[in-house]
């Protein structure tokens, strides 16, 4: 194998400007014209000096939109590439290996040939078809025509949300559970209801199933009443009738403007005595929900042995368990799973497939997060981390607040729960 070394040239981004360094080492500053983005100048200016060049060269980013390696060639095409990846020129083809982010991997050359010889279909579905980008370098390209081939993380983040974008024949139950407080039960019921109520569309409740003071109708919006749980059941009968219309729900649950997924309160302010809900009551209400929407994710109290917690589990498809980095809220969701696994068949299958998201309330080293993981990968089907993110501390819990790492995290934590739905 030889190593291709390219001319390198330079570009660091701030706002709508760019100091650009040609191969000769000369600097010149880009502006961004008018309604483009600085990014579009930036790479016309590279395939220029490409061109008087004669040869491709590799175009290195930094700054404002992060760092980023495009491939320039003189005939104007761009492809990524991927960092410290050097160019194998016996490979099957110097694309598949420069680009080190491209779905199809050099491990299989037998199969890539072969497909090459085999007839593609004309008509294909979404699936089968790389999704035009929507942001990045390679959005901007899209819209000056030049097409970059996905990296391997934009294709990932594309299966993420194609999954977390499906619809389910009927509707689908994910509980999510520990027994003790202040483990993000809450943060990680709105956060999974908003992925799937924003990729995936159509009506998604998170339903706070909760005796004991269920903060979520806190940390959520309101809507210009103060309908909880408890006045729901009195109308449950009327919402099953075949004359009640589909908006009626509206006057029982709480629409989130931006996130799009409605919650069903509990009253934080009565005691658990007085809004304990019994079983029948709660399978009347999970038919209401089923009626009205094609996804329900429960925010579980911490008394396991209320009737309305076991039911929850009964109905549920998917359970999540989240914890925080700290030993007492691992056990605590170790202590759970073992629970489970001896209740009955449906409740261990349930904690065989469960995924546990283990969220950081404050920055936490990765020595301090490693065990915790380690400890649930065999039992459960996976475990993801949440970063630590100033927005899911306190306050309004709203998707568009996150950075976007943490966006990123849920998304994949909620495309790891669809697997199972």
């Amino acid at each position: 194998m030889t190593i291709a070394t390219r001319p390198l040239v330079y570009a660091n981004v701030s706002g709508d400007t760019a100091e650009f360094i040609s191969i000769d080492g000369d600097t010149e500053r880009l502006h961004a014209a008018p309604a483009e983005d600085i990014r579009a100048s930036i790479v016309r200016r590279a395939i220029a000096e490409a061109q008087v060049a004669g040869s491709e060269l590799e175009l290195v980013t930094s700054g404002d939109r992060g760092d980023h390696r495009l491939l320039i060639r003189t005939d104007g095409s761009v492809e990524g590439v991927k960092v410290d990846e050097p160019v194998d020129e016996s490979a099957d083809s110097a694309t598949d290996v420069a680009t080190g982010a491209v779905a199809i991997g050099s491990e299989q050359p037998t199969t890539r040939r072969a497909a090459r010889t085999e007839r593609r279909s004309f008509i294909t579905t979404d699936d089968e078809t790389e999704r035009s980008p929507s942001t990045g370098w390679r959005a901007i390209l899209a819209r000056l025509g030049i097409t970059v081939r996905a990296s391997a993380e934009e294709l990932r983040r594309e299966a993420d949300q194609r999954a977390v974008a499906q619809h389910w024949a009927g509707c689908r139950t994910i509980a999510v559970a520990n027994g003790k407080g202040g483990v993000g039960k809450t943060m990680t019921t709105a956060m999974l209801s908003a992925v799937f109520a924003r990729y995936g569309g159509g009506p998604v409740l998170a339903w706070d199933n909760n005796d004991t003071r269920g903060t979520l109708g806190w940390r959520t919006e309101s809507g210009r009443y103060d309908s909880t749980v408890q006045d729901l059941l009195p109308a449950a009968d009327w919402l099953l009738s075949p004359d009640a219309p589909i908006s009626d729900i509206a006057n029982y649950v709480h629409h989130q403007t931006q996130d799009r997924y409605d919650v069903l309160r509990s009253n934080p302010e009565l005691l658990a005595a007085r809004q304990r809900i019994e079983s029948t009551e709660f399978d009347l209400l999970m038919r209401v929900a089923a009626r009205y929407f094609r996804m329900v994710v429960f925010d579980s109290g911490n008394d396991e042995s209320a009737e309305r917690w076991l039911r929850m589990v009964d109905a549920s498809y998917q359970l999540v368990i989240p914890t925080i980095a700290a030993r007492e809220s691992a056990e605590s969701a170790a202590l759970l799973l073992e629970a489970l696994l001896a209740r009955d068949d449906h409740s261990a299958e349930l904690a065989r497939n469960a995924v546990v998201v283990v969220t950081l309330s404050e920055r936490a080293s990765a020595s301090e997060i490693r065990p915790i993981v380690e400890g649930f990968t065999d039992l459960v089907r996976a475990v993801h981390v949440i970063p630590f993110d100033p927005a899911l501390k306190s306050g309004p819990l709203r998707f568009d607040a996150l950075r976007p790492v943490t966006q990123r995290a849920w998304v994949r934590t909620a495309a790891s729960v669809a697997e199972k739905l």
